[in-house]
């Protein structure tokens, strides 16, 4: 029991240094691109998935690398590992740089240079552009926001699939537009921690009314944006169409909650959990049927 203890004590610290679930999720959304070329080439999904895993988690540790002091400022980071002290910087950095290579290796492997070059944009983008610009903009979630669109990619081209298909610019897009609000609700629930850190944030330039509505405009847009879905042939079920125009709906109304509450305090952790578990479901959906296909 001793042991067991202490290697969990040992890991806890690197799953968070590398955001395990953040990066778990990149993986889910690369292997729905995969599944959705109906590719049956179980080793290259494999080695794409774990490609991709090792990428998310070296651009994540590099990320925390990076931020690690204005991270020290605010409440909601200050406990992560390296402003608490149970990872040393230098030694952050070389994992994540292990980590990196080792996704790109996987990459290149699978896909050759152009899952190479999609990791290298995405890395570039994230840790680049984005950490940059999150320090200069209000509005960086929009441009960072195209991250989320590259792990789909990934699977399609792992997968056989060619980037000029409509299908998988369809999906692609619908992870850009959900990552724009997901961006925003979690950095909106720690306004004052950005305020702390002399990070701009939207509660700088609008009020709260205001960014409520603003949230509701691109909640509603990741909404309606999986409607896309079967109007562009990923998927040709009525039930997963019914299902999709359900989840959409769920999500509009759940929305709705934050524009039409009163008062100067708007719950935005609880939009943001319901617009994670909306883009699950739509992810769920789409590979099920695919699945589903394919053994028939």
């Amino acid at each position: 029991m001793f042991d067991k203890r202490k290697r969990t004590d040992f890991l806890s610290p690197y799953l968070e240094l590398c955001k395990i679930r953040i990066s778990l999720f990149a993986v889910l959304s690369a292997c729905t691109g995969f599944i959705l070329t109906g590719s049956e080439m179980a080793i290259e999904m494999v080695s794409t998935m774990m490609g991709v895993l090792f990428l998310a988690c070296g651009a994540c540790a590099l990320n925390q690398y990076q931020e690690r002091q204005t991270d020290a400022l605010m409440d909601r980071t200050k406990n992560r590992p390296l402003p608490a002290g149970k990872i040393r910087p230098l030694h952050a950095l070389y994992v994540s740089l292990f980590l990196l290579l080792g996704g790109f290796i996987s990459l290149s492997l699978t896909g050759g240079s152009v899952l190479f070059s999609l990791g290298i944009f995405a890395v570039i983008w994230y840790n680049g552009f984005y950490t940059w610009v999150k320090r200069k903009s209000a509005f960086a979630a929009v441009p960072g926001a195209l991250i989320g669109a590259v792990p789909p990619a990934i699977g399609w081209i792992a997968g056989g699939g060619s980037m000029g298909d409509q299908k998988i610019a369809v999906i692609c897009f619908i992870f850009f537009i959900w990552q724009v609000p997901h961006f925003w609700l979690l950095l909106l629930s720690t306004g004052a921690d950005y305020k702390k850190a002399g990070i701009p944030s939207l509660h700088n330039i609008f009020t709260g009314k205001q960014i409520s509505r603003i949230t509701f405009i691109w909640n509603t847009a990741a909404a309606v944006a999986c409607l896309l879905i079967p109007l562009y042939g990923v998927s040709s079920s009525m039930m997963v169409s019914a299902c999709l125009v359900a989840a959409a709906l769920w999500l509009v109304w759940n929305g709705t909650k934050i524009i039409r509450q009163k008062g100067n305090t708007y719950n935005y952790p609880f939009l943001f959990d319901r617009i994670n578990v909306y883009i699950l479901i739509v992810m769920l959906l789409i590979n099920i049927e695919k699945m589903v296909y394919a053994i028939i």
